[in-house]
């Protein structure tokens, strides 16, 4: 039978066995995910019934061996803090949140050192030498107490791990390093008690102390070693795939009294391989998915195809973009949970009552932008019931305030209700079980609104479940070790659990598409494999150095650094081409940005290795021919009905004809729809609420002195009220937002000075130019209507003028601006100049207050001027709408100039009307 897979070979090896052989034999494989497949080869190829094999993982193995059982990097911390904690004088202590800084790094080179079974006097005495050779320059009369600190620590690194070993060895229990160091300890004693034969299948790279073991019982020949290599890189001296067999190959002969088994010659085989380029990792995604589409028109049910992710962040973007007709799939790998939304809950959570308690631990002062990323979360917002207490917050511009304000805001708008979930989100986190306790009531409360029916519900719950068991797990600690003191330490803490926690998802392991990481591939094979990721960085991973050994130290002592790293990579890699006969490697052309990367290393040898070149492919995004296609809204008969009730109700405003003319569909959106913007917090006074606040302090400022002329001891009572009557509508319209500091405050203080500059140009122009002034109208509301012959009905124009005086006998109507205003910009040579534009919106809306007010009981047949004060430029005072240019511009308003303006308007009243003409978007 031919075996056509590495599986199927040891499953066709296997079975020469006797029954009884065969059931007392032990698999050891690379990891525990080959299980299942190697079990279900050796099922297709049996013939009859017999006990399956012992078939475990290296882990498991050495485990069993060492009589030792492994424990999370997590709680390998607290064991070791409080062996820490036994060796150093109780004043020199650090507290644990400074011990972890160093720890996490220690244990990792202490795991380096018991796997490479070197002597750790000679590794900590190497390495102290080297620190005290840094400061050789510095007299011992010298030194500071922080270079005595630093090199006492080195010292006492062997006492460390000496006192660290013992203690786990003492407790059965170790990190791998450890364990593997006592499995060699017991090596010989274990295998004068092996009475059944083990099999080693599918490793590559082994560490110093898997050597000394597969050697051993090799020779004891209590075991026999299947390797997995293909002639092409066994036989190539510089080919890193094949970098450590060949040294096993070479080393080993007199140890292991079997054949080099098993060379194999798939490589040179005809293969099929596409390299595809695109930008961004969201677009090798959505070509996953058209790649599966492809292979399913010839291989419907996906048994013998791949997805491999050399990124494991991409595992939702690829669920998501493979097709409806992929109806069977296992994941062999877990998300990771620092993506998880639940972890974002909490992450979310942490931050708010962190920052609550380092503002103010008393009144335990919250931030706005913080409590609405809580109750606006997914997995909140449904279920809290607490949306008006959001609208609250966005429409009085609260900044910052009080765990008790928020609940006084919760309890006016809910009265007599009660809220579990939001009394829990905003409880005080004081002490640390409660904290733990309201974590896990939280994340239950929510579970219990989540259906079983609803297939995003049930995602929801793997995720809430992940996040739960990683609460439980710091609350086993917390209730072990009694070391997390402080928030800041659980917070730590929690970050390192969920950098390690994932999200399990179930599936039929043995049916359809299978989709994995690099490291569950190993002695895996598929006919068709398609590789995400293949960028310098990500396959393979690169550097990083996490460790107090340096590179030169880890060269000296055989250990491995980041070039046995990548070979392990190249080995992965080529292994998944091994027996593949569609590849498709997939990478991000993109340089720049947080996934971006050069094209990887083993592209361009594969690009060299092979005679016959792979297919190359960039893919681009599909551009249109337009960049943004422009709304058009056609005008219904339902459009035309509520235009004319605008036109005869309310009346159009010189505003409102001014944003058609700026953008016909903000129009639309905001007079047929009446849709308004979204409130949202000012956090920083808008210039549209500065403006409110100048207006409504001006009106309050002359309302005293209407219809009376105007005198210096009038301007001198109202300079004596700006600061109170600004105050006064800031907390009006701002409502609680914060104005005693930074941008808030300069926003008051330049409200106040505008008022006070306003006020001096008013008190120059009666004292200086003699100016008799007197003020008619505040903010008044006035209208007038315009027949149009095709219309049955007339068109009401409707608004508010800022302001509206007698100077000098001429009425002059002044519209404030807050924003920068050009004199020019108001300037035309001829009336019939005016074209409905949107450089001239200020001259039409200037033009329509005029002709609202030409009929006014207050004209009194007096000559009319229109302008602007803008507040940005006030030295140039009153700026008048004229014709003509410059100071020879006649800046009267006429009778006739405003029947000529009126053909204008009439004209715009009846494009905004016709049916003909859609509503169509300016860009």
């Amino acid at each position: 039978m031919k075996s056509s897979t590495f599986l199927d070979k040891l499953s066709a090896t296997l079975l020469l066995l006797s029954e009884k052989e065969l059931s007392n034999a032990t698999i050891i494989l690379p990891n525990k995910r080959a299980k299942v497949f190697l079990l279900e080869s050796i099922k297709n190829q049996m013939v009859g019934t017999a006990f399956a094999p012992n078939i475990i993982s290296i882990e498991e193995f050495i485990q069993e061996m060492a009589c030792l059982r492994t424990i999370d990097s997590i709680e390998l911390l607290f064991e070791f803090y409080e062996v820490y904690q036994g060796v150093t004088p109780k004043g020199q202590c650090q507290n644990f949140e400074q011990f972890a800084t160093w720890a996490t790094t220690a244990i990792q080179d202490f795991n380096e050192i018991d796997r490479y079974l070197l002597d750790p006097k000679k590794v900590f005495t190497y390495l102290e030498a080297i620190e005290a050779l840094k400061r050789w320059q510095v007299e011992a009369s010298k030194t500071t107490k922080l270079i005595d600190n630093h090199l006492e620590f080195w010292a006492k690194l062997p006492e460390y791990y000496a006192s660290f070993y013992e203690h786990l060895v003492s407790k059965g229990i170790g990190y791998q390093g450890l364990i593997y160091r006592e499995a060699v300890n017991k090596l010989e004693s274990f295998a004068a008690a092996t009475t059944h034969k083990i099999y080693f299948a599918g490793f590559n790279a082994l560490n110093q102390a898997e050597e000394k073991i597969f050697k051993y019982l090799a020779k004891e020949n209590s075991a026999k070693i299947y390797w997995d290599i293909d002639a092409v890189f066994l036989n190539d001296p510089h080919h890193d795939a094949g970098l450590f067999i060949r040294r096993y190959k070479k080393e080993w002969k007199s140890f292991v009294h079997q054949d080099f088994e098993w060379v194999v010659n798939h490589f040179s085989e005809q293969k099929n391989i596409q390299i595809i380029g695109t930008p961004k990792s969201i677009g090798q995604a959505k070509i996953v998915g058209t790649l599966i589409e492809k292979i399913q028109t010839t291989h419907p049910n996906l048994e013998k195809t791949a997805v491999v992710l050399g990124d494991e962040n991409l595992l939702l973007p690829v669920l998501f973009g493979l097709p409806d007709s992929v109806d069977a799939l296992n994941i062999t790998m877990g998300y990771p949970s620092k993506n998880n939304p639940a972890q974002l809950l909490i992450s979310k959570l942490f931050k708010l009552h962190h920052n609550a308690k380092q503002r103010n631990d008393k009144s335990y002062t919250f931030y706005y932008k913080e409590v609405l990323a809580i109750l606006n979360h997914p997995l909140i917002e449904p279920y809290c019931q607490a949306q008006e207490v959001v609208q609250v917050i966005n429409s009085n511009n609260f900044t910052f305030f009080s765990r008790e304000k928020l609940f006084q805001l919760y309890a006016e708008k809910y009265p007599n209700s009660t809220n579990t979930l939001f009394e829990l989100l905003f409880a005080r986190w004081d002490e640390i079980p409660l904290i733990l306790a309201n974590l896990r009531e939280i994340l239950f409360h929510i579970k219990s609104q989540l259906s079983n029916d609803n297939s995003e519900d049930k995602m929801a719950k793997a995720f809430l479940y992940s996040i739960y068991n990683t609460i439980v797990k710091l609350t086993n600690y917390q209730e072990k070790y009694q070391q997390i003191d402080s928030l800041t330490a659980l917070h730590a803490i929690y970050k390192q659990i969920v950098e390690l926690a994932e999200v399990s998802f179930e599936g039929e392991p043995l049916s359809g598409l299978q989709i994995m990481g690099v490291l569950e591939s190993r002695v895996l094979d598929f006919e068709n494999v398609i590789i995400t990721s293949v960028n310098e960085g990500k396959f393979p991973a690169g550097k990083s150095q996490n460790s107090f050994l340096p590179y030169d130290v880890k060269k000296e002592l055989g250990l491995p650094t980041f070039k046995e790293k990548d070979a392990i990579y190249c080995y992965h890699f080529y292994h998944l081409l091994l027996r593949a006969k569609n590849i498709w490697l997939l990478y991000n052309t993109d340089h720049e940005g947080i996934d971006a990367g050069e094209k990887s290393r083993f592209i361009t040898q594969l690009e060299i290795e092979k005679h016959q070149l792979p297919n190359s492919t960039i893919y681009n995004a599909v551009l249109p021919e337009k960049a943004y296609e422009p709304m058009v809204i056609p005008k219904t008969a339902a459009i035309i009905e509520r235009l004319i009730a605008i036109a005869t109700d309310k009346g159009f405003s010189p505003s409102s004809l001014t944003g058609y003319i700026r953008n016909p569909i903000q129009f639309y959106t905001q007079r047929i729809l009446r849709i308004n913007e979204a409130e949202d917090v000012e956090e920083n006074i808008a210039a549209n609420t500065l403006g409110i606040i100048i207006h409504s302090a001006l009106e309050e400022l002359y309302t005293p002195y209407l219809n009376q002329f105007l005198a210096v001891h009038h301007i001198a009572s109202m300079e004596s009220k700006i600061d109170a009557v600004i105050l006064k509508y800031f907390k009006q319209e701002y409502k609680e937002g914060e104005i005693t500091k930074g941008k808030n405050l300069l926003a008051f203080e330049v409200a106040k000075r505008n008022v006070y500059n306003f006020l001096q140009v008013e008190k120059k122009a009666i004292t200086e130019d003699n100016d008799a002034v007197k003020v008619l109208l505040l903010e008044e509301s006035l209208s007038c209507e315009i027949q149009l012959e095709s219309f049955d009905f007339p068109i009401k124009i409707a608004g508010k003028v800022d302001r509206i005086e007698e100077r000098n006998g001429v009425i002059r109507i002044v519209d404030y601006k807050t924003g920068r205003v050009a004199a020019g910009n108001l300037k035309l040579n001829d009336i019939f100049a005016l074209t409905p534009e949107i450089a001239n919106e200020k001259i039409i809306q200037l033009l329509c207050y005029a002709m609202m007010f030409e009929n006014h009981e207050l004209r009194k047949n007096l000559d009319i001027t229109a302008g602007i004060i803008s507040f940005k430029n006030m030295k140039n005072g009153f700026l008048p709408f004229g014709i003509g240019s410059g100071k020879d511009a006649n800046t009267v308003i006429t009778s006739e100039m405003l029947e000529d303006f009126k053909v204008i308007i009439k004209l715009l009243i009846l494009e905004i009307f016709n049916p003909e003409i859609p509503f169509k978007e300016k860009v």
